[in-house]
């Protein structure tokens, strides 16, 4: 008589096989959204018209509406030294330049001798009524510290200049990206051969387009 075989190691080996080839799919599907997620959702890369930003009246408002626009950035106060020569001097320069190809951009705050007090609609009416800006004047905000508004942190962070008092102006590109800044005793002339060389640039590349 032939002596009994038992099967149970083959029996044994198929779970464990079943196993493997389980793990071996699940290795490969993690490495493929791994891969996805590398080739289609990259974090995308911050330019400062990639923010958002409340406007006077607390309204979030996208700064994309001023892509392929030169932007002069400037951190405002209604109750500074500075605050006459250049609210006259930034308007001067919006009324020349803008608003097709170039706009200032205004952010009250408060932080620097709380030279600007007031509430953020009071501010416009302000800048609006003593100085006739034409420019927007957006929502009081905090530049430095844990409570920086993203925007201008952005512009510091790039710069790797803070401001250190009211009136610090940053020229921004139709790309987003800073070009240059101003300290607020500098001279409305040694911004406006920047601001027109950005302004060339656009209209040319408008032109190559047609």
């Amino acid at each position: 008589m032939e002596p009994l075989t038992t099967s149970y190691p083959l029996k044994l080996s198929v779970p464990k096989a079943r196993i493997f080839v389980v793990f071996l799919s699940m290795v490969m599907c993690t490495t493929i959204l791994c891969l996805l997620q590398l080739r289609f959702f990259k974090p995308k890369i911050k330019d400062f018209y990639s923010f958002e930003v409340k406007d006077s009246r607390g309204r979030i408002i996208s700064l994309e509406k001023y892509r392929g626009k030169a932007t002069l950035v400037v951190n405002v106060a209604s109750y500074c030294q500075y605050t006459d020569k250049n609210y006259i001097a930034l308007q001067e320069l919006h009324r020349e330049f803008g608003p097709s190809h170039f706009t200032v951009l205004a952010f009250p705050c408060n932080q620097f001798g709380e030279s600007e007090p007031s509430s953020s609609q009071e501010i416009e009416s302000f800048a609006k009524g003593n100085y006739g800006v034409t420019f927007p004047v957006f929502h009081k905000i905090k530049i430095l510290g844990s409570e920086a508004d993203p925007a201008f942190k952005f512009l510091i962070d790039s710069s790797r200049k803070e401001p250190r008092w009211n009136f610090w102006k940053y020229l921004v590109s139709p790309e987003g990206k800073v070009v240059k800044f101003w300290r607020p005793e500098e001279p409305i002339e040694s911004i406006k051969p920047e601001v027109t060389s950005l302004i060339r640039q656009i209209i040319m590349r408008k032109r190559e387009d047609l």
